[in-house]
């Protein structure tokens, strides 16, 4: 189709993630229920089409870039990357917001009820108003029905709730595929067990919950499985389609989100904030399939999925609000001001967690500067600003030829003059490797009052361990709005 028009449903998720107007009653069969709206449901939206069936050309990505440029548009949200490695950084070009994705203090659930009456609530996304009341309870000790289709034929004394549990600790995705793709009429349902801490970005990876169950820990399985264990006749029910929001340590680092240094430019620290990209409710298109119970595929108004890509639009979203309320601000004082006002702590007020690195917490590297807080962007006090001129500056610096540089600039009138690798940029880093002994580096920034008339402000340094750190001037005054030092 020659149009903008979606036929995917990343474009639209994306798009309304950005910029989507009021929706009442959204949600994603029965999960997330509630009014859905975009981070600036006031702004315009534009929408290029650059991905085709045909194929996936980057010169159709940088002529909808120019298109857009020559249309007026303030804020471009691109939900896309060529020839990246799994697990490393792309789009980490110095010119550019790189947002790495997180969770969100949402939780999806069922309820387990066994017949002892003991309830457990676990994950669960079914995509139904399923009924699963009072079955019994299947558990074999020496053979995982899971991974068996042997075991699961031998079921033949009426639909079962299968007990998986997960001895290797696979992942959830794994355990889904192997119980969807051997389950016969005698499995009504199955409880499965993961310690994974990423168990919420395993939409990320098979965007759908295909089977009739809910995901419990190893240790709560424990208790399933001494019931189970009794006698033939212990039953169990299981509810869905449950939301629970202000679940606690969120947001964390998404397990899939790409990590920095970026290889396009490593002496910038990538990426820059990070913002919600784990199950984010956003439009769909109803012509693509929004999620897949036993082989059927279902259609819904609205998705919940993951990635970069949802984590993206949002700092877009921000970006609008901004330009909206400090229009004179130059794209770079736009980042400056959502890096410099992030948030580093989750909330508990502790430091953000990595769900990719076994809840460590989080580096830089991972989540640049903390989660995206809009509210404290619109007055950062002080920004990092810069000029088309420090970006040429850089590429003088690489060596870049002239017709190189004419290329990314479409600009002869810079000046080659005064080449420089750094740049006036809200974030510092610093590479070395330990054969190098000690490494002395220098930054200089400049910074601009953006605060309502003067303000003194003063440095309050917190080294990385193994570190020393030294700031001057310790104090910087200034008389007026828009004043340097």
């Amino acid at each position: 189709m020659n149009s903008a028009r979606d036929t995917r449903g990343h474009g639209t998720h994306t798009s309304s993630t950005a910029a989507g107007n009021y929706v009442a009653e959204a949600s994603y069969f029965g999960y997330a229920t509630g009014t859905a709206r975009g981070v600036a449901p006031r702004a315009r939206l534009a929408v290029y089409k650059v991905l085709w069936e045909e194929g996936l050309y980057a010169s159709d990505v940088l002529a909808g870039m120019d298109a857009a440029v020559s249309d007026g548009v303030d804020v471009l949200s691109i939900s896309m990357g060529f020839g990246y490695e799994i697990g490393r950084l792309h789009n980490g070009n110095p010119w550019v917001v790189t947002v790495a994705a997180g969770s969100v203090d949402r939780w999806f659930s069922g309820t387990l009820t066994l017949g002892n009456g003991l309830t457990i609530t676990g994950w669960s996304m079914l995509p139904a108003r399923a009924i699963v009341k009072n079955v019994g309870l299947y558990y074999n000790e020496t053979m995982s029905p899971c991974d068996s289709a042997e075991t699961l034929a031998t079921l033949n004394s009426g639909p079962k709730i299968v007990i998986c549990e997960n001895k290797q600790q696979l992942l959830v995705s794994d355990l889904m595929r192997s119980i969807n793709s051997f389950s016969t009429q005698s499995v009504a349902a199955a409880i499965f067990a993961s310690d994974w801490p990423e168990v919420d970005d395993y939409y990320f990876e098979y965007n759908s919950f295909p089977f009739p169950g809910v995901v419990i820990s190893s240790e709560d399985m424990k208790s399933v499985i001494e019931y189970a264990k009794l006698d033939f006749t212990s039953r169990a029910s299981i509810s869905f389609q449950e939301t629970t929001v202000g679940t606690t340590r969120a947001p964390a680092v998404s397990s899939y989100t790409s990590r920095g240094p970026s290889r396009a430019y490593p002496r910038i620290l990538k990426p820059d904030v990070m913002a919600p990209g784990t199950l984010v409710l956003a439009s769909w298109t109803p012509v693509s399939s929004a999620s897949l119970v036993r082989g059927v595929s279902l259609a819904s108004d609205f998705n919940i999925i993951s990635g970069t890509s949802m984590a993206c639009p949002h700092v877009a979203g921000v970006a609008a609000l901004l330009k909206g309320v400090h229009p004179t601000w130059s794209p770079t004082a736009i980042r400056s001001a959502m890096m410099t006002t992030a948030n580093p702590l989750d909330n508990t007020l502790s430091p953000i967690r990595d769900n990719g690195y076994n809840l460590a917490v989080a580096t830089p590297i991972a989540m640049g500067a903390g989660q995206i807080d809009p509210n404290r962007a619109l007055d950062p006090g002080l920004v990092y600003d810069a000029t088309p001129q420090d970006y040429a500056n850089i590429l003088y610096s690489v060596n870049f030829t002239a017709s190189q540089i004419m290329t990314i600039t479409r600009s002869n009138g810079y000046n080659c003059s005064n080449p420089s690798s750094d740049l006036n940029y809200p974030s510092f880093i610093a590479l070395y490797n330990d054969e190098a002994g000690a490494l002395v580096h220098k930054f200089e920034r400049t910074v601009t009052n953006v605060g309502y008339g003067g303000g003194t402000y003063k440095a309050n340094v917190t080294a990385p361990e193994g570190t020393t750190v030294t700031v001057s001037p310790k104090t910087l005054v200034f008389g007026r709005t828009g004043s340097t030092p």
